[in-house]
């Protein structure tokens, strides 16, 4: 039978082709909200946020530029006049937007919000001038290859860190007042020793271009020493991008010259925080980026600790250890929240298997101590992290640090499960609504076994022999509460407090 409409149907498919691809043309290109003009591009630029979307391998790729911060990938969707975007901030933190294409306006609302949409619009041809200012030409990066490992980090860092609770309210005395605490406390002896100073130390370039302290920091060196002195080590903080997230000196273009000032100073670890690095690459030359500096580093002949921070974008766990890495973020920020700190942890489990000794996945720093959480979740916290072998970098102020604090971060065994020589870290085995258990193989034939409660009130928790991985019979430690318990045969089984966990070592009997 023959179709008398068929042709008619055909021109009207490839009218409709012309048109999605004319609408996905209009679409690339910058694009910056409604009431940004031209004085506020060239007196406040800061303040600006621009939209880029550009055709990429056939499709559309976007990035959302936050002058002297960074360049978050979004990506982009188009289907005629509509539009999806997703901006994907971190791992785990993606934020979707709905919107409409209407010649030189863009209108984006969130997906079910009651809120006024946010209106975009093509820029002037003077605005464009301007924003081309915004990020610097692009330097050439290294091919990328796989570095060997550098012999460092054979178990999970452990030390302290300024940003969770001074942010950049640092100096060399608050510096030094941590470091006595850390002996005072024990905390030294029981393994945090890197004593990282991050954003907020960076001053300007000499007319060498050698990158100095600002004046809360006049002597490096003695600061070393100092640190040095008492048994600790420091830990340093800069940007593969031409600033620092909190606005200061970064690395870009000077990575040999910053290294050579690292390694002459005496430091011994170095973060390495994406930042404004986005408004220059793209994700995908993420792992070339970090082995230049990884290398430049290793030209020095100094050992430093290498943590790459660019908040589990592009799959780092994949490519981290090749870069350099001996840890990775795999995650946005934490915060001192129960709500965080749980979503963070407990979305760990699928990337234990690239996490070993020298190379590890990082969930970001301790809030322990930081007062906004219970002591329960932070015994949660703590047992999470020993759980998945992450670096253990404390973010309170320890110069106050109260006594159940310091309790909590010094626990031997849990210290032990962290530190663990096999480098295995752990994974769920059981997964009950808000309740899940969790195990990690530690050597000596033992298991750390976990049983968490993220629910909002008591419960019950048990598991199998058979979904521990045991055999037989095995004799168990209380971690947290540092006694012996009877053997248990078959399964185990607790009452567990909300927001709560038992940790466990067993040994078979």
């Amino acid at each position: 039978m023959r179709c008398n409409r068929c042709g008619t149907l055909v021109a009207l498919a490839a009218v409709v082709a012309l048109v999605e691809v004319a609408a996905a043309q209009e679409i690339a290109g910058m694009w910056v909200l409604q009431d940004v003009n031209a004085e506020i591009l060239a007196r406040q630029p800061q303040n600006v946020r621009v939209l880029a979307i550009r055709e990429a391998r056939g499709g559309l790729i976007g990035k959302l530029i936050v002058p002297r911060l960074a360049g978050v990938p979004v990506a982009v969707e188009q289907h005629g006049d509509r539009v999806r975007l997703v901006i994907q901030m971190a791992r785990g933190m993606e934020t979707p937007l709905e919107g409409t294409l209407t010649a030189d306006h863009l209108s984006l609302t969130l997906p079910g919000s009651t809120n006024p949409p946010t209106m975009l619009r093509r820029p002037s041809a003077e605005e464009l001038q301007l924003l081309e200012r915004l990020a610097p030409e692009k330097l050439p990066v290294p091919s990328m290859k796989a570095l060997p490992a550098n012999g460092l980090a054979r178990t999970p860092p452990m030390g302290f860190s300024t940003w969770n609770h001074f942010q950049t309210e640092i100096d060399d005395r608050t510096i030094r007042d941590i470091a006595d605490a850390l002996v005072a406390t024990g905390m030294r002896d029981a393994g945090y020793v890197y004593v990282n100073i991050d954003d907020g130390w960076q001053g300007e370039r000499d007319e060498h271009g050698n990158l100095r302290s600002n004046r809360k920091f006049p002597d490096m060196n003695g600061l070393a020493d100092y640190l040095h002195g008492h048994g600790l080590k420091l830990g340093m903080y800069t940007s593969p991008g031409p600033r620092s997230c909190a606005g200061f000196e970064g690395s870009y273009g000077h990575e040999e010259q910053d290294a050579r000032t690292f390694a002459a100073w005496g430091v011994d670890y170095l973060k390495y925080d994406w930042c404004s690095a986005g408004l220059i690459y793209d994700d995908a030359e993420m792992p070339a980026v970090y082995l230049k500096m990884a290398e430049a580093i290793r030209a020095t002949d100094r050992p430093m600790v290498f943590s790459i921070c660019q908040y589990g974008r592009a799959d780092v766990w994949k490519w981290g250890a090749d870069a350099g890495g001996n840890l990775w973020r795999t995650t946005g920020d934490i915060a001192d929240q129960w709500q965080v700190m749980s979503t963070i942890g407990f979305a760990q489990d699928e990337l234990a298997p690239f996490a070993k000794p020298g190379h590890w996945n990082d969930p970001d720093m301790l809030e322990v101590g930081n007062r906004h959480m219970t002591a329960a979740e932070y015994r949660t916290h703590m047992s999470l992290w020993a759980l998945l072998a992450a670096p253990l970098i404390a973010g309170h102020d320890v110069k106050s640090s109260a006594p159940e604090t310091v309790a909590l971060l010094t626990n031997r065994e849990v210290i032990a499960i962290d530190q663990d020589p096999l480098g295995r870290p752990g994974r769920r085995v059981v997964q009950r609504g808000p309740l899940e258990v969790w195990t990690r193989p530690l050597e000596g034939k033992r298991t750390a076994v976990a049983l968490f409660n993220r629910g909002a009130v008591p419960a019950t928790i048990e598991a199998s022999f058979a979904e521990l991985g045991i055999d037989g019979r095995a004799g168990a430690i209380d971690v947290w509460a540092q006694r012996s318990l009877d053997v248990f045969e078959g399964s185990v089984s607790a009452d567990v407090e909300p927001h709560g966990v038992l940790l466990l070592v067993l040994e078979p009997s």
